[in-house]
């Protein structure tokens, strides 16, 4: 109950994160249910039916990887003084983090429930004169059972991990002012990213068995699909490491105070920005992939609408999370603005800053986006 009222008198701005949280557990959950029609409706098809279900992992992911950022930046579950003596501890803040994560995603859940139900004409009627009955195998009975439990996927594990991501840590704080240390995922990264190249490349020109890949990419090996795997965990993992690096390379050469304090912002902000940069770089280099593959095949490969949901949901979520560890940033680093502000700084001199991050960020996110999308692309293409 405390966790309910806590949401309904948050900020609407928080209540939008919510919002589109809950918007996009009801893709994913629209998702999964559309691979349990398909399952009941080719049950001779189970292997694809699998694979389908494989496939749903990467909304799954992405879904609650925005839930978690969703959840880290919510100021209803914010430690502050005085809390404690009324029970409400750093453990039980987070037990209601993850509560209201759980909300959110369980309302996406039931929506699409809802909207499914309404599409198979289980509930007013088939609309758009049947339109979808065939996708969504309406002629079929649904088993309920099976349709709960994969929709309890999504707020099961978006409460896990916040659970997880927010559990109390034991330690001494560091002192204020101290630097983070570097992030050590760089080298392994670059390594994932190689081997995953590698392997596309080796499946590509060697062919195999074609993949039944969403969007009708049937001639795709297996190989390919792992090196893309690979290709975009070294990207997510490497993405800490490339934003030191840009912080780094932002105070190069003499540096004026400007480029320092953007330099400084970029190399302790690192861990908390650089991971979702990365993923966002690894989902736009695959839809650089997708498209280059598409434009080469003359039309011949077709894109569904599911496919189109999922890209989508993945998409949307992972700049979400972006843009929201971006606003988790800037909170963490107010004291050190009011800080500035006190001693007579200008507001342009943190605007300054802030554009030359950005503009750090991209010259060294861009072309190495735009190099694994291509490269990634090729041994389909050849």
């Amino acid at each position: 109950m405390l966790a309910l009222r806590l949401v309904r008198g948050s900020h609407p701005l928080v209540q939008l994160r919510r919002l589109l949280v809950a918007t996009a557990a009801a893709g994913v959950g629209f998702l999964l249910l559309c691979t349990l029609g398909y399952a009941v409706g080719h049950p001779e098809h189970s292997s694809a039916s699998v694979l389908r279900l494989l496939w749903c992992a990467l909304p799954i992911a992405a879904t609650v990887q925005f839930a978690v950022a969703v959840a880290r930046t919510d100021p209803a579950t914010r430690p502050r003084p005085g809390l404690s003596s009324i029970g409400l501890g750093p453990a039980r803040l987070t037990a209601i983090a993850a509560t209201s994560t759980a909300v959110a995603c369980t309302l996406g859940s039931m929506i699409a429930l809802l909207v499914y139900l309404h599409l198979r004409g289980d509930i007013t009627g088939l609309p758009f004169d049947g339109a979808a009955a065939g996708l969504l195998a309406a002629e079929q009975p649904l088993p309920l059972a099976a349709a709960l439990t994969l929709l309890a996927i999504v707020p099961v594990a978006g409460a896990t991990a916040a659970g997880l991501a927010l559990r109390p840590r034991t330690g001494t704080p560091s002192p204020e002012g101290a630097a983070r240390p570097v992030p050590a995922g760089l080298p392994w990264g670059v390594a994932l990213i190689a081997v995953g190249l590698a392997v596309e490349t080796y499946a590509g020109r060697g062919g195999g068995d074609g993949v039944a890949l969403p969007g009708r990419f049937d001639g795709s090996p297996a190989g390919v699909l792992a090196g893309w795997i690979l290709t975009a965990a070294g990207l997510a993992l490497a993405g800490p490491g490339l934003t030191h690096l840009s912080g780094r390379l932002l105070q190069a050469a003499r540096p004026g105070a400007v480029r320092l304090l953007a330099g400084r912002v970029l190399m302790s902000e690192a861990d908390r920005i650089g991971r979702p940069l990365g993923v966002v770089c690894a989902v736009l280099s695959g839809t650089l992939a997708a498209t280059t593959v598409y434009a080469a095949s003359d039309g011949g490969t077709a894109f569904g609408p599911l496919t189109g949901l999922g890209a989508g949901v993945v998409m949307t979520c992972t700049t979400a999370t972006l843009l929201t560890a971006a606003l988790e940033s800037r909170q963490g680093r107010a004291h050190t603005t009011e800080a500035l502000a006190r001693i007579g700084a200008p507001p342009t001199v943190l605007r300054t800053a802030a554009l030359m991050r950005a503009a750090a960020l991209l010259a060294v996110f861009l072309p190495l986006t735009w190099l694994i999308g291509e490269l990634a692309a090729l041994p389909l293409t050849a």
